[in-house]
Protein backbone atom coordinates (compact mmCIF):
# COMPACT_ATOMS: atom_id res chain seq x y z
CA UNK A 1 0.00 0.00 0.00
CA UNK A 2 1.01 3.45 -1.04
CA UNK A 3 2.09 4.83 2.42
CA UNK A 4 1.61 8.61 0.42
CA UNK A 5 -2.14 7.40 1.63
CA UNK A 6 -1.69 7.85 5.27
CA UNK A 7 0.67 10.31 5.46
CA UNK A 8 -1.92 12.41 3.55
CA UNK A 9 -4.55 11.07 6.30
CA UNK A 10 -2.79 12.26 9.14
CA UNK A 11 -2.90 15.78 7.72
CA UNK A 12 -6.46 15.36 6.32
CA UNK A 13 -7.17 15.04 10.37
CA UNK A 14 -5.04 17.65 11.23
CA UNK A 15 -6.76 20.25 9.22
CA UNK A 16 -9.94 19.04 10.35
CA UNK A 17 -9.07 19.73 13.92
CA UNK A 18 -8.02 23.23 13.12
CA UNK A 19 -10.97 23.93 11.43
CA UNK A 20 -12.62 23.02 14.36
CA UNK A 21 -10.49 25.61 16.21
CA UNK A 22 -11.23 28.04 14.04
CA UNK A 23 -14.88 27.54 14.21
CA UNK A 24 -14.90 27.86 17.59
CA UNK A 25 -12.77 31.15 17.52
CA UNK A 26 -15.55 32.38 15.13
CA UNK A 27 -18.52 31.42 16.72
CA UNK A 28 -17.31 33.43 19.87
CA UNK A 29 -16.42 36.77 17.82
CA UNK A 30 -18.71 38.28 20.21
CA UNK A 31 -18.50 36.58 23.85
CA UNK A 32 -16.98 39.23 26.26
CA UNK A 33 -13.74 38.08 27.45
CA UNK A 34 -13.06 35.10 25.24
CA UNK A 35 -9.61 34.10 24.52
CA UNK A 36 -8.88 32.62 21.05
CA UNK A 37 -7.62 28.97 20.36
CA UNK A 38 -4.30 28.57 17.89
CA UNK A 39 -3.80 24.53 17.38
CA UNK A 40 -0.37 23.39 17.71
CA UNK A 41 0.86 21.18 15.13
CA UNK A 42 4.12 18.44 15.09
CA UNK A 43 5.42 16.10 12.61
CA UNK A 44 5.38 12.10 13.35
CA UNK A 45 7.86 9.94 13.66
CA UNK A 46 10.17 9.50 11.22
CA UNK A 47 11.91 6.51 9.17
CA UNK A 48 15.34 6.27 8.88
CA UNK A 49 17.03 4.75 6.00
CA UNK A 50 20.44 6.13 5.88
CA UNK A 51 21.39 8.06 9.19
CA UNK A 52 22.91 11.69 8.90
CA UNK A 53 26.82 11.61 9.62
CA UNK A 54 27.05 8.01 8.81
CA UNK A 55 29.94 6.42 7.40
CA UNK A 56 29.84 5.27 3.60
CA UNK A 57 30.62 1.98 2.73
CA UNK A 58 33.75 4.56 0.74
CA UNK A 59 34.67 5.73 4.06
CA UNK A 60 33.34 9.32 3.89
CA UNK A 61 31.29 10.57 6.45
CA UNK A 62 27.75 11.14 5.16
CA UNK A 63 26.69 14.68 5.05
CA UNK A 64 22.72 14.38 5.23
CA UNK A 65 20.19 11.25 5.87
CA UNK A 66 17.41 10.00 4.01
CA UNK A 67 14.65 10.10 6.75
CA UNK A 68 10.68 9.91 5.96
CA UNK A 69 8.31 11.51 8.00
CA UNK A 70 4.87 9.75 8.33
CA UNK A 71 2.89 13.14 9.06
CA UNK A 72 1.17 15.41 11.23
CA UNK A 73 -0.87 15.60 14.60
CA UNK A 74 -2.56 18.14 16.23
CA UNK A 75 -0.40 17.93 19.58
CA UNK A 76 -2.47 20.95 21.52
CA UNK A 77 -4.59 24.12 21.60
CA UNK A 78 -2.87 26.95 22.82
CA UNK A 79 -4.63 29.86 24.67
CA UNK A 80 -3.90 33.64 23.39
CA UNK A 81 -4.56 35.90 26.38
CA UNK A 82 -3.97 39.46 24.28
CA UNK A 83 -6.36 41.82 25.42
CA UNK A 84 -9.78 42.13 23.76
CA UNK A 85 -10.98 45.58 22.74
CA UNK A 86 -12.62 47.63 25.23
CA UNK A 87 -16.04 48.42 24.59
CA UNK A 88 -17.65 51.32 26.77
CA UNK A 89 -21.11 50.39 27.99
CA UNK A 90 -22.01 52.80 30.42
CA UNK A 91 -23.32 50.29 33.09
CA UNK A 92 -22.20 51.00 36.56
CA UNK A 93 -21.93 46.46 37.03
CA UNK A 94 -20.00 46.32 34.06
CA UNK A 95 -15.97 46.05 35.06
CA UNK A 96 -12.94 45.47 32.05
CA UNK A 97 -9.59 44.31 33.01
CA UNK A 98 -7.85 46.97 31.34
CA UNK A 99 -4.38 45.26 30.74
CA UNK A 100 -3.07 41.50 29.55
CA UNK A 101 -3.13 40.24 33.13
CA UNK A 102 -5.67 39.08 35.50
CA UNK A 103 -8.68 37.15 36.32
CA UNK A 104 -12.02 38.00 38.48
CA UNK A 105 -11.99 34.97 41.09
CA UNK A 106 -15.67 33.84 41.23
CA UNK A 107 -16.86 30.55 43.20
CA UNK A 108 -18.16 27.47 40.80
CA UNK A 109 -21.11 25.30 42.85
CA UNK A 110 -18.69 22.68 43.11
CA UNK A 111 -17.33 24.93 45.63
CA UNK A 112 -13.69 25.37 43.20
CA UNK A 113 -12.47 29.04 42.32
CA UNK A 114 -12.66 29.68 39.13
CA UNK A 115 -11.27 32.20 37.01
CA UNK A 116 -12.77 34.40 34.34
CA UNK A 117 -12.14 37.46 32.33
CA UNK A 118 -15.83 38.43 32.36
CA UNK A 119 -16.54 41.16 33.87
CA UNK A 120 -20.61 42.09 33.48
CA UNK A 121 -22.03 41.76 36.90
CA UNK A 122 -25.55 41.14 38.35
CA UNK A 123 -26.54 40.73 42.48
CA UNK A 124 -28.64 38.11 43.24
CA UNK A 125 -31.16 37.55 46.12
CA UNK A 126 -28.43 38.07 48.50
CA UNK A 127 -27.52 41.51 46.94
CA UNK A 128 -24.06 39.68 46.34
CA UNK A 129 -22.24 40.26 42.97
CA UNK A 130 -22.60 37.39 40.79
CA UNK A 131 -21.42 36.18 37.22
CA UNK A 132 -24.60 35.83 34.67
CA UNK A 133 -24.02 32.00 35.66
CA UNK A 134 -24.84 33.19 39.81
CA UNK A 135 -21.08 32.29 40.67
CA UNK A 136 -20.52 34.50 43.27
CA UNK A 137 -17.05 36.97 43.22
CA UNK A 138 -14.17 36.58 45.69
CA UNK A 139 -14.01 37.85 47.93
CA UNK A 140 -17.66 38.68 48.03
CA UNK A 141 -19.14 42.17 47.70
CA UNK A 142 -22.44 42.69 48.86
CA UNK A 143 -24.42 45.23 48.04
CA UNK A 144 -26.39 47.46 51.23
CA UNK A 145 -30.14 48.16 50.94
CA UNK A 146 -31.24 51.02 48.73
CA UNK A 147 -27.93 51.59 46.68
CA UNK A 148 -28.12 55.02 45.03
CA UNK A 149 -24.24 54.73 43.37
CA UNK A 150 -21.83 52.23 43.25
CA UNK A 151 -18.59 53.34 41.98
CA UNK A 152 -15.81 50.77 41.55
CA UNK A 153 -12.33 52.18 41.63
CA UNK A 154 -9.10 51.46 39.11
CA UNK A 155 -7.85 50.39 42.53
CA UNK A 156 -10.96 47.64 43.19
CA UNK A 157 -11.85 49.56 45.38
CA UNK A 158 -15.69 49.36 46.10
CA UNK A 159 -17.99 52.05 47.15
CA UNK A 160 -21.73 52.90 47.18
CA UNK A 161 -24.12 55.62 48.26
CA UNK A 162 -26.95 54.67 49.60
CA UNK A 163 -30.76 56.74 50.39
CA UNK A 164 -30.31 59.20 52.79
CA UNK A 165 -26.46 59.25 52.84
CA UNK A 166 -24.49 61.89 51.19
CA UNK A 167 -21.16 60.07 51.96
CA UNK A 168 -19.63 57.16 49.92
CA UNK A 169 -19.15 53.61 52.16
CA UNK A 170 -16.72 51.43 51.41
CA UNK A 171 -18.34 48.20 51.28
CA UNK A 172 -15.13 45.92 49.53
CA UNK A 173 -12.07 45.32 47.53
CA UNK A 174 -11.92 43.60 44.11
CA UNK A 175 -9.02 41.24 43.85
CA UNK A 176 -7.43 39.65 40.85
CA UNK A 177 -5.46 36.64 40.62
CA UNK A 178 -2.77 36.13 37.99
CA UNK A 179 -0.98 33.13 37.12
CA UNK A 180 2.69 32.20 35.94
CA UNK A 181 1.46 30.28 32.73
CA UNK A 182 -2.20 31.65 31.98
CA UNK A 183 -2.02 28.92 29.03
CA UNK A 184 -1.59 26.57 31.36
CA UNK A 185 -5.58 26.89 32.62
CA UNK A 186 -7.79 24.46 31.92
CA UNK A 187 -11.23 26.32 29.77
CA UNK A 188 -14.77 24.86 31.19
CA UNK A 189 -16.67 26.94 29.42
CA UNK A 190 -18.80 29.64 30.68
CA UNK A 191 -16.07 32.07 30.19
CA UNK A 192 -14.40 29.86 33.14
CA UNK A 193 -11.04 28.54 33.36
CA UNK A 194 -9.34 26.27 36.16
CA UNK A 195 -6.05 26.24 37.90
CA UNK A 196 -3.77 23.38 36.87
CA UNK A 197 -0.59 22.00 37.60
CA UNK A 198 1.12 23.47 34.34
CA UNK A 199 -1.33 27.06 34.95
CA UNK A 200 0.79 27.43 38.53
CA UNK A 201 -0.79 28.42 41.47
CA UNK A 202 -2.62 31.67 41.59
CA UNK A 203 -1.34 34.93 42.61
CA UNK A 204 -3.60 37.47 44.47
CA UNK A 205 -3.21 41.34 43.85
CA UNK A 206 -5.38 44.54 44.19
CA UNK A 207 -6.27 45.90 40.44
CA UNK A 208 -3.25 47.94 39.16
CA UNK A 209 -0.41 46.09 41.29
CA UNK A 210 1.93 42.69 40.26
CA UNK A 211 1.69 43.44 36.74
CA UNK A 212 -2.09 42.73 36.39
CA UNK A 213 -4.65 45.06 34.59
CA UNK A 214 -6.76 48.32 36.49
CA UNK A 215 -10.38 48.14 36.50
CA UNK A 216 -12.96 50.10 34.34
CA UNK A 217 -16.28 50.43 35.25
CA UNK A 218 -19.07 50.78 33.25
CA UNK A 219 -16.90 48.58 30.98
CA UNK A 220 -16.38 45.24 28.83
CA UNK A 221 -13.26 43.56 27.19
CA UNK A 222 -14.45 42.15 24.02
CA UNK A 223 -13.31 38.99 22.43
CA UNK A 224 -9.37 38.80 21.36
CA UNK A 225 -10.86 37.31 18.33
CA UNK A 226 -9.83 39.18 15.11
CA UNK A 227 -12.52 38.03 12.11
CA UNK A 228 -10.55 39.18 9.41
CA UNK A 229 -7.36 36.63 10.91
CA UNK A 230 -9.35 33.91 11.26
CA UNK A 231 -11.15 34.22 7.71
CA UNK A 232 -7.46 34.09 6.36
CA UNK A 233 -6.57 30.93 8.57
CA UNK A 234 -9.73 29.75 7.52
CA UNK A 235 -9.10 29.87 3.94
CA UNK A 236 -5.51 28.56 4.56
CA UNK A 237 -6.41 25.29 6.25
CA UNK A 238 -9.11 24.94 3.56
CA UNK A 239 -6.05 25.14 0.99
CA UNK A 240 -4.21 22.70 3.30
CA UNK A 241 -6.74 20.58 3.17
CA UNK A 242 -6.81 20.30 -0.32
CA UNK A 243 -3.39 19.61 -1.20
CA UNK A 244 -4.03 16.67 1.31
CA UNK A 245 -7.10 15.37 -0.65
CA UNK A 246 -5.29 15.80 -3.66
CA UNK A 247 -2.12 13.59 -2.79
CA UNK A 248 -4.54 10.73 -1.40
CA UNK A 249 -6.11 11.69 -5.40
CA UNK A 250 -2.63 11.37 -7.10
CA UNK A 251 -1.87 7.78 -4.85
CA UNK A 252 -5.11 6.51 -5.71
CA UNK A 253 -4.36 6.90 -9.86
CA UNK A 254 -1.13 5.83 -9.33
CA UNK A 255 -1.96 2.87 -7.94
CA UNK A 256 -4.52 2.06 -10.21
CA UNK A 257 -1.93 2.90 -12.82
CA UNK A 258 0.04 0.28 -11.34
CA UNK A 259 -2.51 -2.21 -11.20
CA UNK A 260 -3.96 -2.13 -14.57
CA UNK A 261 -0.56 -1.84 -16.70
CA UNK A 262 1.89 -4.03 -15.36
Amino acid sequence: MNSALFVAKTGLSAQDTALRVISNNLANVSTVGFKRDRAVFEDLMYQTQRQPGAESAEGSQLPSGLQLGTGVRIVGTQKLFQEGSIENTGDAFDVAINGRRGFFPVTLPTGDTGYTRHGQWQINSDNELVTAEGFVLQPGITLPAEVQTLTIGQDGQVTVVTAGNTAAQNIGQIQLADFVNPAGLEAIGQNMFLETNASGAPILNNPGEGGTGALLQGSLEGSNVNAVEELVNLITTQRAYEVNSKVISTADEMLSFVTQQL
